[in-house]
């Protein structure tokens, strides 16, 4: 399955020309059962059966959730909630060019 979240991730990521916006290594790599981006090592976006999460300022992270655009991301049903991160659940049911500042703010987040 993870294969699967892997080709939706690096699909989108070109897209969207992801690496023609940052200067610095971005790598996609698998993971439980889905995929995340790695900037200089560090995780900043993941797409599991959950849906596409960004790791995202405090701020935002708290605003997407009150308003009900996203939900807390949990790798596993009776996990933890992995704090600093938005999840939207159904990524695809919506235009890819509204990831874009998603990913560039997750990116910055880890820079």
């Amino acid at each position: 399955m993870a294969k699967v979240y892997f080709e939706k991730l690096s699909q989108l990521i070109f897209d969207l020309d992801i690496d023609g916006e940052v200067s610095a290594e971005l790598e996609t790599k698998h993971f439980f059962s889905g995929a995340a981006l790695y900037v200089n090592k560090a995780i900043c976006v993941s797409w599991s059966p959950g849906g596409l999460a960004f790791k995202l300022s405090e701020t935002e992270v708290n605003r997407l959730l009150s308003n009900g655009k996203a939900k807390p991301l949990k790798y596993f049903e009776k996990g933890h909630i992995k704090e600093g991160y938005a999840m939207f659940e159904n990524p695809e049911s919506s235009k890819k060019v509204r990831w874009k500042s998603y990913f560039l703010k997750a990116i910055g987040q880890v820079l």
